[in-house]
């Protein structure tokens, strides 16, 4: 629970308010909906397009050590009965000695847009995001777009954002998954997960998530033996509480510098 707590205050030291304000407001230099198509089921592809100016970093759906993950509110639209994001391929980013997983540059979230009815869709809503250079600063940034019902071509940025996406384990040629979880030394639990994947490139780094927001688990250590990738952590409830964890939930991507892989759910050994 140390741990915990310790992160919790980098992550209030990191994000405290700042004399930076100016920062903040050229930390984005564009944030905007990409109308994108209507499919030929029914649903609607768009996407989020994020710019930062150089030098800039925000965070991916599991930061790492410290960061903010975006979080969408979508509850102003009209005529939307659902949003899934979809993630292109992060990069692991030194974050003064921490380790952050996230992006830098452009990043373009694709939008998997579910009407309620059939016509248009009225987008509105709002992203809660994380951008750091040397101070890190929490923004919120209004969105809004019309996705017309009416055919318009492919935008071919949310083709290549869709096509950045991590590969899955079967795509990946991915052969035993299995996770190893017992007691931790000091509370919680501890989990082993041994994969079974060629090398992915330059230094790797496995990122563990729960289904259950409020188990916490540390960022792994990681090493590899021929074709078997191996990463140990430590999990643990916010709350201190016991806990149970879902092996089908878990979720393991492995981030490398030619590819990444995510690996759903972790069977024992």
């Amino acid at each position: 629970m140390k741990k915990i707590l310790s992160a919790l205050c980098a992550a209030v030291l990191c994000l405290a308010p700042l004399p930076a304000a100016a920062d903040a407001m050229q930390a984005v230099t564009s944030a905007k909906v990409l109308p994108g198509w209507r499919m030929a089921d029914g649903t609607h592809m768009a996407a989020f397009e994020l710019r930062l100016a150089p030098g800039w970093k925000t965070y991916w759906r599991a930061p790492g050590d410290i960061g903010i993950p975006p979080r969408f509110d979508w509850r102003a639209s009209r005529n939307l009965a659902g949003v899934e994001v979809e993630w292109p391929t992060p990069m692991r980013i030194d974050q003064g000695g921490m380790m952050a997983i996230g992006y830098h540059d452009t990043v373009i979230f694709p939008l998997h847009v579910l009407p309620k009815a059939s016509g248009d869709v009225g987008l509105t809503g709002t992203v809660e995001i994380g951008v750091c250079r040397d101070v890190c600063i929490p923004l919120t940034l209004d969105l809004a777009a019309d996705l017309p019902k009416a055919d318009a071509p492919r935008d071919s940025r949310i083709i290549a954002a869709l096509a950045d996406r991590p590969l899955t384990a079967d795509e990946a040629g991915v052969g035993r998954v299995a996770c190893t979880i017992s007691p931790g030394q000091k509370g919680g639990l501890a989990l082993r997960a041994e994969v079974t994947v060629p090398p992915v490139g330059g230094l790797e780094t496995m990122v563990i998530e729960a289904s259950d927001p409020s188990i916490w688990i540390a960022q792994p250590r990681s090493t590899r033996q021929g074709n078997t990738f191996v990463a140990e952590t430590r999990l643990a409830h916010v709350e201190g509480r016991p806990f149970a964890v879902d092996r089908s939930n878990l979720r393991l991507t492995l981030i490398g510098e030619s590819r990444a892989i995510d690996i759903k759910g972790c069977p024992a050994p």
